[in-house]
């Protein structure tokens, strides 16, 4: 298996295909609004919704810095800063998983037309496509298992 394909399946696993973790969307289904907002314990743990903006932050970093669009690149001053919530309302919570999966999907494009030396171009502020790909999806994985944590302590995990 080449490694475009590995990380296609790897990719598609954290958003929509099952393997050995439920993918996000199917996390995120059944979560409303006031489950995205709860946390167990108020400042020591991050909640679900906080959790979706930070995986935002880096995967939309990743596809504005591919395609060359600095305008629209978003910033934070450190890490703790991309776990920042929008005004919290309903429609901003739709919004935000509306984001999210548009931003992984366009990303997966991208791998999936990439050749062979786009997969090893160096893109600006970052590694090569490969590594930073690899490097989400190892990333998405990590929260996804916190959201599936915060989701079944507030009983709304109906997965398997």
């Amino acid at each position: 298996m080449d490694v475009k394909t590995l990380l296609l399946q790897q990719w598609a696993s954290c958003l929509d295909e099952e393997d050995w973790f439920p993918p996000l969307e199917k996390v995120l289904e059944c979560i409303t609004f006031e489950q995205a907002i709860w946390k167990p314990v108020e400042g020591a743990m991050n909640s679900i919704w906080e959790l979706v903006c930070h995986l935002l932050f880096y995967k939309k970093r990743l596809l504005m810095r591919f395609l060359g669009d600095t305008a629209n690149e978003p910033q934070a001053e450190d890490n703790e800063s991309t776990f920042r919530l929008p005004t919290e309302t309903f429609q901003n919570w739709v919004e935000t998983k509306q984001e999210y999966f548009y931003v992984h999907r366009e990303l997966e494009k991208i791998l999936a037309k990439s050749e062979h030396e786009d997969l090893y171009r160096q893109i600006r502020g970052e590694r090569t496509l490969v590594l930073e790909m690899k490097s989400l999806a190892l990333h998405d994985a990590y929260h996804i298992g916190q959201i599936v944590s915060l989701s079944k302590m507030q009983g709304a995990w109906g997965g398997k």
